[in-house]
């Protein structure tokens, strides 16, 4: 799949601080993307750059394979982790005015704008002064300004700040939505769940370097540990010895849980249904393989957290 943006050899310092060293990335097309990584690794930093509120030092980001410059921003939505909404405007006339300053004409902004105002459930909010709605009404505001004139690229830092698990799934099908309909969705969070519930792909961001990359079941496959829990009726006591028992529970109705771990060489969970079913009665069976939020931790953890 093409790549809407590439990240090429990106670097980025502050004074004595390494905000970014080498970062290469691939954006593919029509994707959502996870950028990932702990509290100053460097996110926020290539977001701004990809936006051109800031240079880079060294390297280039290309966009739709061509270098980046200033007639892309009119192909980008950014919400911001720091918001920015005027808060004596009115809801209706600052997303129009947004729409404007993106380049749609006076009419276009306003058509759109009531068209994601009946959407969103929000016509009441149309005269209502931005300093007089809770956080997560606010947030919503800034949701529609970002794709109110659909970006192909919409860039999210932290956007499910602020929203309770309603409105939180509401921007989560919406950006499923966006993304069927041609848009790209890169998108920075800490809350992993949503990771792996909407994103493609994802790259993480440790220390200013990227430390892993790929699509979401790539990255998950690679930390396999050969491990898988079962649930059975029976004797495992006569089962290979090379296959390592642990986690024994007895359940009702004469079931029993457990977690085994088998050899390198096997490769196949139905090699180990095949051996399993020679031994005891199987009534359930899946692999273990770690969530993004067990691999965010330990990549962090192995390459030193401060």
């Amino acid at each position: 799949m093409a790549s809407i943006v590439s990240v090429q050899q990106v670097s980025k310092r502050y004074a004595k601080h390494q905000a970014l060293k080498d970062i290469n990335i691939e954006i593919p097309r029509q994707s959502i993307f996870g950028l990932l990584g702990p509290n100053g690794a460097g996110k926020t930093t290539l977001i701004r750059i990809i936006n051109q509120i800031i240079a880079q030092d060294d390297g280039r980001i290309l966009i739709e394979g061509e270098a980046l410059a200033p007639k892309h921003i009119g192909i980008i939505g950014y919400l911001p982790e720091e918001r920015g909404l005027y808060k004596k405007m009115k809801v209706g006339e600052q997303l129009i005015y947004f729409g404007m300053l993106r380049g749609l004409s006076k009419a276009e902004s306003k058509e759109k704008t009531k068209k994601w105002v009946v959407k969103f459930g929000i016509q009441d909010w149309w005269n209502k002064n931005i300093e007089d709605l809770s956080k997560g009404m606010a947030q919503k505001v800034q949701f529609i300004s970002t794709i109110l004139h659909e970006p192909k690229l919409i860039i999210l830092d932290e956007p499910f700040s602020g929203f309770d698990p309603v409105n939180a799934n509401l921007i989560k099908d919406e950006i499923l939505s966006l993304r069927d309909n041609g848009a790209t969705i890169l998108f920075s969070t800490h809350r992993m769940e949503s990771v792996e519930q909407l994103c493609d792909h994802l790259a993480m961001i440790h220390k200013s370097r990227k430390i892993l990359d790929g699509s979401v079941r790539e990255v998950r496959n690679a930390f396999k540990s050969n491990r898988y829990a079962f649930t059975y009726q029976g004797d495992i006591s006569t089962l290979q010895t090379e296959f390592e028992i642990s986690k024994v529970e007895t359940l009702p109705d004469d079931l029993k849980r457990a977690s085994l771990k088998v050899p390198g060489h096997i490769h196949s969970p139905n090699e180990v249904i095949s051996e399993l079913i020679k031994h005891v009665e199987l009534h359930g069976f899946n692999e273990q393989i770690p969530s993004i939020n067990d691999i965010f931790i330990a990549q962090v953890n192995e390459s030193g957290h401060e």
